[in-house]
This record gives C-alpha cells, structure tokens and sequence, in this order.
C-alpha cells in the first residue's frame, strides 16, 4: 500500500474548481494509481476535514509536435472531493 503523502499531488485553481468551491467541492491532481478510499484518506488526514464524497477522472495528455515529431503529455488523475456540511479547507482563501 502506498503513502498517503504521495496520493495528493496538489490542488488545482482553476476557473471551474473556484465555482465548485461555493458547492463545497475542492479539485486536486492525484496520483494515477490512487483509488477513491485512498484519496478520501488522504484528505482527511493532511486537512482534517470530513469527505462526503469523492469523484475522480482521467485527464488524458494533449498531444505536443515539435517540428516533425509529434509527441504525447501523459496521463493524469483529477479528483472532486466533496466535503461534508460545515466543513471547509484553507486552500483558496487568497483568491
């Protein structure tokens, strides 16, 4: 089993994880081989906050071409945690 330290990568601040902020969702970039359990885990234990629900995808990389060769960014793993009423993450307070 792997750490919880390696499963979040970092949070994401785009423009559509700052409106999910006001339904109570934060959007992080996660390790491609962690599950839900672990990311809900994870959250929990790095911001103390109760995890209601976890949604996650796969970002697939864009395609790259330099000149003739033409290349690929790799795969990625999104997840929308949901977090219980009343809870709340110190993330994007300065946004």
């Amino acid at each position: 089993m792997h750490e919880l330290s390696v499963v979040i990568k970092r949070p994401l601040t785009t423009e559509r994880s700052i409106i999910l902020k006001a339904q109570n969702k934060y959007v992080f970039r996660v390790a491609p081989w962690a599950n839900k359990i672990q990311i809900k885990k994870a959250v929990e234990h790095f911001f103390g906050a109760k995890v209601k629900d976890v949604n996650t995808m796969v970002q697939h990389g864009k395609k790259r071409r330099r000149r003739y060769v033409v290349g690929q960014k790799p795969d990625w793993k999104k997840a929308i945690v949901t977090l219980k009423e009343g809870e709340k993450i110190e993330l994007f307070e300065n946004i």
